[in-house]
């Protein structure tokens, strides 16, 4: 069975860190190890309730400013700092858009409810025929739930979409629903 859909994560495939300075200076400011402050920022407890929609963005990160004891109106310049090493490849951007002409195209990635806006601002929300975020539906990678709707979304069986993650775990699970 032929190709029909090509599915995409967002950050570390499409969104990357290509700059870790800044992260560095927060995390010694803070007296905490780069990885740590990674895990405050993205894993800890309500970065995950946040990728699933138990909690929103600005909860989180009224969150995160409490555990580094600063102030709400502070932690908007810690996330400009955080993310200043971030780079969205728009030549990938511009590859799926020329995509679009075989293919059907979806991005399928675990992130928090301000994601679209944030998409829809760079104006690049437009590359995809889906946007499937995580916490607008309550699900994250590798449920298989999220990859079945996803597929669902894109009107194709299993074998016929390939997904591109930089998670093995997430991969696994794509496979594990038939993907490629």
């Amino acid at each position: 069975m032929s190709i029909q859909a090509v599915i995409f994560d967002l950050g570390g495939v499409l969104l990357r860190t290509e700059d870790k300075s800044a992260r560095h200076k927060l995390a010694e400011r803070f007296g905490m190890s780069y990885a740590e402050l990674e895990e405050l920022v993205f894993f800890s407890t309500t970065g995950k309730l946040a990728s699933v929609g138990r909690v929103s963005s600005e909860q989180h990160w009224q969150t995160v400013a409490e555990k580094l004891g600063i102030s709400y109106q502070e932690i908007q310049d810690f996330q400009k700092e955080y993310f200043e090493g971030d780079r969205l490849d728009l030549e990938m951007i511009g590859f799926i858009r020329s995509l679009r002409k075989e293919y059907r195209t979806a991005l399928l990635t675990n992130a928090w409810d301000n994601l679209r806006s944030w998409l829809e601002e760079l104006g690049v929300s437009d590359a995809f025929d889906h946007l499937i975020i995580s916490a607008e539906l309550g699900l994250a990678k590798p449920d298989p739930r999220l990859y079945n709707l996803a597929l669902e979304r894109l009107g194709v069986k299993a074998e016929q979409a390939v997904l591109v993650d930089d998670f093995i775990e997430n991969v696994e699970g794509a496979r594990a629903v038939g993907m490629q």
